[in-house]
Order: C-alpha cells, then sequence, then structure tokens
C-alpha cells in the first residue's frame, strides 16, 4: 500500500501556506521544492514513492499553488522572501535537519536555506535545479536579464510571452523523446493558476528579481567547497532552460556530486519517474546512512 499524502495548509508570518506531508515525522526529512510555474503538484507522484522511508514535505511558495497570493503591496516578491516563508515552515514543524529536492526556482531558495544555516543540509538532489553560469541556455534567458536590468514596455512583453499557455506547455514537452507521457493536466493546471488576476504582476516581480540568484552563486560555491555536502544531479538532458553543463558544474566545486543525465526536458519527472526515483532512493540511502 502506497504511503497516504496529506494535504495540509498553516498559517506563516501570516500567510496560508499549503505543504504535502507523508512519511513517518521520526524518519529523515525530504524536503522538495518546486519551481516556476508549477507548485508541489509536480511531486504529487514523487512523494509517495519517497515517504515508506522518508518523512516529505513540499510547500507551494508563495504565490503558487494552493498558498496564499498576497497583493504586490503586501508582500515583497523576493527570492529572499520566498526563502523566509519556507524557513519558517520547517521551523513550524520541527524539520531540524533535512535533505532538499530543488528543481528551477526551489534552486535558489534552497541554497539561500543552505547559506543561511549550512549544518541543517543532509543531502542535495538538484533536478534541473541550476547553480552555475553555465547552466542558463541562450535565448531563453537573454529576455530574463534584459528586462531584470531594463524593466519596460519592450523588455517586458516578451517575458509577458513566458505566462502563455503555449510556453507553459512547451516547458513540459520540449525535449522529451514521447510527450505522450506528460499528462496535459500540468500545463492546464499551472495556467490557471498563471491566469489568476494579479498574478502575472507578481511572476514579472520575481523575473526582475533572478540575478540575485545570480549574485549568490559565489557564496554558494563556497558552502560546496566548505561543505562537502552529498550531491545528486539528476537532470533533463534536453532542457533548453537549464542545460546539462549546469549539472556537469557541480563537479567543479563537489568532485563527488553524482551526475546523471536522463532524456527528458525541463520537467523530468513527467517521463522519467521510475528513474529519478531510483536514482535518489539510492542516493540518500547511501548519504544518510
Amino acid at each position: 500500500m502506497a504511503p497516504a499524502v496529506h494535504h495540509r495548509t498553516t498559517t506563516i508570518d501570516g500567510l496560508d501556506v499549503f505543504y504535502r506531508e507523508a512519511g513517518d515525522p521520526k524518519a529523515p526529512a525530504v524536503v522538495l521544492l518546486h519551481g516556476f510555474p508549477t507548485s508541489s503538484h509536480m511531486f504529487r507522484h514523487l512523494i509517495p514513492a519517497l515517504a515508506d522511508r522518508y518523512h516529505v514535505i513540499a510547500p507551494d511558495h508563495i504565490g503558487f499553488g494552493q498558498s496564499a497570493m498576497p497583493a504586490l503591496r503586501d508582500f515583497p516578491y523576493t527570492f529572499d522572501a520566498l526563502t523566509d516563508i519556507t524557513s519558517g515552515l520547517l521551523q513550524h514543524l520541527g524539520i531540524d535537519r533535512f535533505a532538499m529536492y530543488v528543481q528551477d526556482y526551489g534552486a535558489p531558495i534552497g541554497w539561500r536555506l543552505a547559506l543561511k544555516d549550512p549544518e541543517r543540509i543532509t543531502a542535495i538532489i538538484t533536478q534541473n535545479g541550476n547553480g552555475y553560469e553555465e547552466g542558463f541556455v541562450k535565448p531563453f534567458w537573454d529576455g530574463v536579464f534584459a528586462y531584470a536590468e531594463a524593466p519596460g514596455p519592450e523588455t517586458e512583453a516578451s517575458m509577458r510571452g513566458a505566462l502563455t499557455p503555449e510556453i507553459t506547455r512547451w516547458q513540459y514537452v520540449n525535449g522529451v523523446a514521447d510527450p505522450s507521457l506528460v499528462s496535459p493536466d500540468n500545463w492546464v493546471h499551472d495556467q490557471a493558476l498563471l491566469d489568476r488576476p494579479g498574478n502575472d504582476e507578481i511572476q514579472l516581480r520575481l523575473f526582475r528579481d533572478y540575478p540575485t540568484n545570480v549574485d549568490l552563486y559565489p557564496q554558494v560555491h563556497q558552502y560546496f567547497r566548505d561543505s562537502r555536502v552529498p550531491l545528486l544531479a539528476v537532470w533533463g538532458a534536453n532542457d533548453e532552460i537549464f542545460g546539462p553543463a549546469g549539472a556537469e558544474a557541480f563537479r567543479r566545486d563537489l568532485p563527488a556530486a553524482e551526475i546523471h543525465l536522463v532524456e527528458s526536458g525541463h520537467f523530468a519527472l513527467e517521463s522519467h519517474l521510475e528513474t529519478i526515483t531510483e536514482y535518489i532512493r539510492d542516493f540518500l540511502g547511501r548519504a544518510l546512512a
């Protein structure tokens, strides 16, 4: 019988934070941090696949999924602020030490958690969660950095294009050898949340804040060198957002990093759930022993 997955909401700093939880609270904790434009929904199959052995927590970031979506005037929508909420949730749940799975936006949030308190991180799984400039694939990122540097009608237009149904679907199926393996429920679900009134301005605000993540990279690399944290990079090799060079780069600062490329794209769990689950279970079984 698959472990039960609980769907819960709690209040952190006055905001409703939704999270999925499964497994024995006394077991080693694994925190799953999602990216753009999705939510903890991306982990709906991975959670029960890990929860027989681990205490699994997967929150929705503020402005995403089922968590609160306050207006811009009521929440700063920076990666620092998203991290503060995640940290508050883990403190509320009594999660002192944890491994983390980071993907896309989940990576800069995870890196901030590690920089804030390195001793809390027991292991890292990064699935197309970038930490090196080599990972940025052009031309996708040209528009983001141009907009962040000079926000205005011209640069904003391309970023609004990233919020359309066509691009949401593209993020799921691009680079996947057999797109029929990817359920359209994914992009329909994500797009419905992106289309909520005011969510476009939230996403644009986070796009403008993205360069702060790159500014942190030297500190992140130093953290890797100092901590020698066990790290598994399991990466969609055909991702045109964060390319495979971003996976290989982890070995520069963590020579023992385990790198596996799978023939998929940005959301590799959708086509390679079993393969990725096997890598994770093997890795965590050794890293947390």
